[in-house]
């Protein structure tokens, strides 16, 4: 059993799965542009906008989804987010530079919202061109209308970013109980008081348009304890004279990467036995991705992205707003309703679900000869042109094969394979993990690791040892079934690839 292949078979949907089909347009890229090469579908990240418009007009709610732009830094993305409908698609910026290329690339001021860390001219552009900051602190506050003081802003639309949520709302004598981790972002509610107070001393330079909170967590229950504790928290606001309208419950929407949970299954069951010495180690020098053997029990916790989720993205959104909320007792969409909120979300690897995939050249195989049937094979490529490890993202890249497919049997069935980088660095690995594919790859194959566009493709890319950084194109697919590309800087969505107006 333990000579099994253990796979972890890439989540492909159309048109994605189409464009892995045509493998000879895939290499001519390659060939043309070279390797590593990014390659993305603008259209798909307008179709996941309308899924999650779609779970909006099912629960009857009004508001925005705002794409996280620090998934990718990609033109085309971001020219076709601009061209969606206005009231119902923005963009979250979290830097200067984020903001400038979101107004470049169509973006209005009022569909814009500011977050993350920001330097006094970020605050500055953001003011000027009437985005909503989202405020992460009262020091941030004090800065914001300070600026708008001196150089005759006006008044900024502010949203308040919570964390350390609380529930104080139990029987009496049970305590405060803390819902939600520690986080380096945010006010804590504990100490919202001085926050109030900044907004009632700044009422001329900034107006509150709502709460925020971003939660690092998969859980719904966490989630959906904050949700309520926001709308709480809305009426509050209100007592203090205040008028908000918008509840912005951020990201982490997620998405699932293996088409097939048995797999993720097996696969995380193996890394445990390979750690307590049950089986051969899975991973480049017994990695255990967190866990470690203690005296013969697996210790630790593994830092690993669930790779098989059968709740994510529009449908994790879904099922959070339909649970009923643990004190006031009702959906949390419901809540949003009753007190007439409309809902702000900040999806960004969910928004950019099966985009795009990164492509990599096979340079060199060659047999591990300390571990008899594995080999290494080196790609055109390195760990920060695709960042899986960074993430804790497992997944099987797709071999494509030059000159076209091959039966398993002429390359002798499935086998495990470390993949290196072309970096001079041992540990210049894109995966630590021994990765089983179905036949040995040759050089001047193609491994295409599928569904890279958020956070994976470019967030930690570099010109290390003046090695190139991937190029990124955008492709788009003709009525007659084939495929055109452009640079991704010069992709602009006038037109449908079927050439219908946009």
């Amino acid at each position: 059993m333990n000579d099994a292949p253990l796979y972890l078979r890439p989540r492909v949907d159309p048109p994605l799965a189409s464009l892995l089909e045509d493998a000879p347009f895939l290499h001519s890229l390659a060939d043309a542009l070279g390797s590593p090469l990014n390659v993305l579908i603008p259209e798909v990240v307008a179709e996941n906008a309308e899924r999650f418009g779609a779970v909006y007009r099912r629960h009857h709610l009004s508001g925005r989804v705002y794409f996280a732009h620090k998934a990718n830094r990609s033109s085309a993305l971001v020219r076709r987010l601009a061209a969606c409908d206005p009231s119902a698609v923005g963009i979250d910026v979290a830097s200067l530079e984020e903001l400038r290329h979101a107004l470049g690339c169509g973006f209005t001021g009022d569909r814009v919202m500011a977050t993350g860390p920001k330097d006094p001219e970020f605050l500055w552009l953001a003011a000027r061109v009437g985005a909503t900051v989202n405020v992460d602190s009262v020091t941030e506050l004090e800065q914001l209308a300070a600026l708008a003081g001196a150089h005759g802003l006006g008044r900024t639309r502010v949203l308040v970013r919570l964390s350390g949520f609380e529930s104080d709302h139990g029987p009496a004598g049970a305590g405060t109980r803390v819902l939600s981790r520690r986080s380096r972002f945010g006010t804590p509610v504990a100490e919202r008081e001085a926050m109030w107070a900044a907004l009632e001393r700044h009422a001329d330079s900034v107006e509150l348009v709502g709460l925020a909170y971003h939660l690092d967590t998969t859980g719904l229950e966490e989630k959906g304890r904050a949700l309520e504790r926001c709308v709480l928290l809305m009426d509050e606001c209100r007592a203090r004279g205040f008028a908000p309208r918008v509840v912005d419950i951020g990201g982490g929407f997620g998405v699932g990467y293996v088409e097939d949970a048995a797999e993720w299954e097996r696969w995380t069951t193996a890394l445990s036995e390979a750690v307590l010495g049950l089986r051969p180690p899975l991973t480049w020098r017994g990695h255990g991705y967190g866990l470690r053997n203690d005296n013969g029990t697996v210790r630790g916790v593994a830092a690993l992205y669930p790779a098989h989720r059968p709740l994510a993205g529009p449908g994790y959104l879904d099922e959070l707003l339909s649970r009923r909320s643990p004190v006031l007792g009702r959906a949390s969409a419901t809540l949003l309703l009753e007190h007439l909120h409309d809902l702000y979300v900040e999806p960004g690897r969910a928004l950019v679900d099966q985009c795009g995939l990164s492509l990599a050249r096979v340079l060199e195989v060659r047999p591990l000869g300390d571990d008899p049937g594995r080999y290494l094979v080196r790609v055109g490529m390195n760990a920060a042109d695709v960042s899986l490890e960074e993430h804790g993202v497992l997944v099987d890249p797709v071999t494509l094969p030059r000159g076209g497919p091959r039966h398993e049997a002429a390359d002798g069935g499935p086998v495990g394979v470390h993949l290196v980088g072309n970096l001079c660095l041992e540990a210049d690995l894109i995966t630590r993990r021994l990765v089983f594919l179905p036949h040995l790859p040759r050089v001047g194959d193609l491994l295409a690791f599928v569904n890279t566009a958020g956070y994976v493709m470019d967030f930690h890319a570099h010109h290390a040892q003046r090695q190139p950084s991937a190029r990124t194109v955008a492709v788009s697919r003709e009525a007659g079934g084939t495929w055109r590309w452009c640079p991704d800087e010069n992709y602009w969505p006038l037109t449908h690839p079927q050439g219908r107006p946009s």
